[in-house]
């Protein structure tokens, strides 16, 4: 289970935005007043939502009954039933955005990775028989083979520290995500990423906006030269795979169980800021030799 420290630190950063949110965004949204009041205050909320995913349930129901309702009295005195919790967290989704992009999020170094992985929301025997994500997910392919629900677009940094993410279809080109500006606002350097993002046009228009794009070569394209280094820095491009695989099995951003588009955009959304709190993230190790030099091991 998360150490009671860890979890104090992970409130007190959530409450200090919270404070903040509520004075300058809250306020200014249309029927905020009509909602109905709760219990447990939005800083609460996040905190559970947050903590589940680096507690090591599989299930948030058997989370917050079992364990936050009879075991963490003291650290949330004043929870409220699990359906009316669920309402919190979708309401709460907003916030959770904002945190994550304003004090969640890493900061470039010049050395990048993008990828993209699919997440499930069924699996493939049942897709037709799907009425949750009817109209919204669609199929699309990996190198895994055909699934259906959708694909989360990451960039890390060398540190393993995530720089920007956005949602996509499943059916959605994994170089799309990089024509939007916004995306790549804050990104700056060198971009490592798998054949998926091979395009001349792309690589042009990314290179106006101070962005070198490094992709393997795919069997019919000419050889291009490239420096040792950047040729071991596209060798180390697993690093955001492992990412991914952490963000799957340890923060849960992948499961099968959702019961509404909102749920799925939380659990997304908390496993994503999940994944900043954890102690030790997967990166890159630099040893700087007399010739200036990069060595990677």
């Amino acid at each position: 289970m998360i150490d009671q420290d860890k979890i104090t630190d992970i409130f007190c950063l959530i409450d200090e935005f919270c404070i903040e949110y509520t004075e300058i965004v809250d306020a200014h949204i249309l029927g905020n007043k009509a909602k109905r009041p709760s219990k447990m205050s939005l800083s609460e909320v996040i905190t559970i939502s947050v903590i589940f995913h680096l507690s090591g349930f599989r299930t948030f129901k058997h989370f917050y009954i079992f364990y936050v309702q009879k075991h963490m009295n003291a650290e949330f005195p004043k929870t409220v039933s699990y359906n009316r919790f669920t309402e919190l967290m979708q309401q709460s989704v907003m916030a959770m955005i904002l945190f994550l992009k304003t004090s969640a999020l890493g900061d470039c170094t010049g050395i990048s990775f993008i990828d993209s992985t699919p997440i499930r929301v069924c699996k493939n025997k049942r897709i037709k028989r799907n009425k949750v994500f009817k109209g919204i997910a669609t199929t699309g392919r990996s190198s895994m083979g055909w699934f259906y629900g959708f694909k989360l677009h990451i960039i890390i940094n060398d540190k393993g520290e995530i720089l920007n993410f956005t949602i996509s279809q499943a059916n959605t080109d994994d170089r799309d995500p990089l024509k939007n500006e916004n995306f790549i606002q804050k990104i700056f350097g060198k971009l490592f990423a798998d054949k998926g993002y091979v395009g001349q046009e792309l690589m042009k228009n990314l290179f106006v906006d101070g962005i070198q794009l490094f992709t393997h070569i795919r069997n019919n394209m000419k050889n291009s030269l490239m420096s040792i280094n950047d040729k071991i820095l596209l060798r180390k491009r697993s690093l955001i795979e492992t990412v991914n695989d952490e963000l799957k099995n340890i923060c849960q951003v992948e499961h099968s169980r959702h019961r509404s588009f909102e749920n799925f955009i939380t659990n997304m959304i908390s496993g994503l800021i999940a994944y900043s709190f954890l102690p030790k993230k997967p990166s890159l190790k630099f040893k700087t030799e007399h010739t200036s030099q990069l060595a990677i091991f």
